[in-house]
């Protein structure tokens, strides 16, 4: 897994997807392509009133990446960080990586020939900055952090949740 992830706040997210866009004009993603997707179902019911689901769907970044194992010439690469790219130069758009990943994260870039996905925006990372989805959110529904930062936040909350439901029985 990388050591990073991104996080969508179902309360905040307004389903508009700019995340979507700001990803696609950032990474010149052409038309029909996606790099990260925002999934959304619904309505569902939630209370009494009808809500829509919505998941942000960008690379999962394996640990062990079917994709990179798939690739024959080593485009498909992974950073020590976790992240999974291509590097384009290399790539000779065979869509080996395309067929080896079970949720087909990597597409084909009709206009260069080559595999393209998510790389969390590695360029901006090395700058210190957050990736372009999560930096065009205008919700601010999504959020960057490192994969223990949000395990232990996770763990915290559920820990809190917990207390609070055996505090209610107990009063």
């Amino acid at each position: 897994m990388s050591k990073y992830t991104i996080k969508l706040n179902q309360k905040r997210c307004i389903s508009c997807k700019a995340c979507e866009v700001h990803c696609k004009m950032k990474n010149r993603v052409p038309v029909g392509a996606k790099l990260g997707v925002l999934v959304s179902v619904g309505p569902i019911k939630k209370g009494s009133s009808p809500a829509i689901l919505n998941m942000w769907m960008p690379c999962f970044h394996c640990a062990k990446p079917w994709c990179v194992a798939a690739c024959p010439t080593g485009a498909m690469q992974r950073r020590d960080d976790g992240i999974v790219f291509v590097e384009q130069e290399l790539c000779v758009g065979c869509k080996a990586c395309i067929g080896a990943c079970p949720w087909t994260i990597p597409q084909f870039n009709e206009e260069t020939g080559t595999a393209i996905k998510c790389d969390l925006c590695r360029d901006r990372l090395d700058q210190g900055l957050v990736p372009a989805c999560v930096n065009g959110c205008t919700a601010k529904a999504l959020s960057f952090t490192g994969l223990n930062e949000a395990s232990e936040k996770a763990r915290k909350e559920y820990g809190t949740k917990q207390l609070m439901s055996k505090a209610k029985v107990a009063g």
